[in-house]
């Protein structure tokens, strides 16, 4: 069984991960937990699923630097474990391991330039592991 987790990134680190071929272990992503689950009963996987994403792509707005373009940057893919992290953001997971190009499924990120005002009525847009190359 493996764990879709959503990596916050910038647009650099989300280059370095196509260069490289691999996200190395360790480091902090999102994913549904049983806290989130416990939180959201009512919410479906799709719902549950989207939060997670939502969480990572706050993230990744966080993590910019001031030459980073204002834009946020979130790959999703699959890894054998994640642990729940103790906090408020109850998507947020420790990974250990690699996380392989082959077990990533998508990236999900701004089309355009945005303003922070703008975070919470802008979606990501999804890309297919073959189009990431172009956007980094």
């Amino acid at each position: 069984m493996t764990v879709r987790v959503y990596v916050p990134l910038t647009r650099a680190g989300l280059a370095a991960v196509v260069a490289d071929g691999r996200l190395p272990g360790p480091f902090r992503a999102h994913a549904v937990t049983e806290s989130l689950v416990a939180e959201w009963p009512d919410g479906d996987d799709e719902e549950l699923e989207y939060a997670a994403m939502a969480a990572a792509g706050d993230a990744s707005w966080a993590i910019r630097g001031p030459d980073d373009p204002p834009r946020r940057y979130v790959l999703a893919g699959d890894v054998p474990d994640a642990v729940p992290v103790d906090g408020e953001d109850l998507t947020l997971v420790d990974v250990a391991a690699d996380l392989p190009w082959k077990r990533v499924s998508s990236a999900h990120v701004d089309a355009h330039d945005i303003a922070e005002a703008d975070i919470e009525d802008t979606d990501l847009a999804w890309f297919a592991t073959q189009e990431i190359a172009s956007i980094v």
